[in-house]
């Protein structure tokens, strides 16, 4: 069976979304996550969890299904992302919980276990988005300092050095702002015996590790705006020290021609 996470947008209404899911089915909240099962034909055919972090969990859908219920929640995402991001898992039953090989073996049908779960793939997926994010930025402004090494300077305007730094900024405050969804969710202080199952999933998809990674490339970030601002501090100076020069050249010329008209 099919387990898969999707990260759609920065962010999801969640009250408005839990109105609207309740008329489809028996909805549940904990600690904005949404949990609804899905029934066909008096049965069982799936959970799906939807995160106020804009992530999605299903399990025990097909693809088609998948994209009708990202199709439904559209209205309710904040800040859209361009790219969605996914990750698939297959999931069966057995004797006790691991994840061996991108497959989660669960040793009950609990929601409580599936949600414990959901929230180590949620926000693996989240941060995904993140390192992507962070991936353009380092992309886009890597010729900066080699710039700056061999010529001595950016070869940017004011404007442009203006405009880097905007975009550097946003993005750096949009992932500080929520970098505190990566740390262990509340949801555990009511559910502390479910802990455990979460733990082994972020353990499997590396979260701790990407964490550490993604804290330092948000360093490597900062240290690239602190070197915009000082350059942008140095053209502004040397702006001001040409239009001082310029003035004294002004001065003394008046001073000359006063001179010169007087000796006339």
């Amino acid at each position: 069976m099919r387990c898969t996470c999707y990260c759609t947008a920065s962010s999801y209404d969640i009250p408005r979304l839990f109105q609207y899911l309740q008329r489809l089915g028996s909805t549940q909240l904990f600690r904005d996550v949404i949990h609804i099962q899905i029934k066909e034909d008096k049965r069982i055919k799936g959970d799906i969890f939807y995160f106020s972090y804009g992530s999605v969990v299903c399990w025990g859908f097909m693809e088609e299904e998948e994209k009708e219920i990202l199709h439904s929640i559209k209205e309710f995402e904040k800040e859209p992302l361009t790219k969605i991001e996914l990750d698939e898992f297959t999931y069966v039953y057995g004797d006790t919980i691991k994840i061996e090989e991108d497959e989660i073996f669960l040793h009950n049908k609990s929601t409580l276990t599936k949600l414990a779960v959901s929230h180590g793939i949620a926000q693996s997926v989240k941060l995904s988005t993140f390192e992507e994010l962070i991936q353009k930025t380092i992309e886009h402004t890597k010729r900066l300092p080699l710039d700056l090494a061999q010529k001595g300077k950016i070869p940017l305007s004011r404007k442009e050095i203006s405009q880097k730094m905007g975009e550097i900024f946003i993005e750096r405050n949009f992932i500080n702002l929520h970098s505190e969804i990566l740390d262990t969710p509340e949801f555990f202080w009511d559910y502390p015996e479910l802990e455990p199952f979460y733990r082994r999933t972020a353990h499997y998809l590396d979260v701790s590790k990407r964490v550490e990674i993604l804290n330092k490339r948000l360093n490597v970030i900062h240290e690239l705006f602190e070197i915009l601002s000082s350059e942008l501090n140095h053209q502004h100076t040397s702006r001001l020290e040409m239009i001082i020069i310029l003035l004294i050249l002004i001065e003394v010329s008046l001073a000359l021609l006063r001179d010169l008209f007087h000796l006339i």
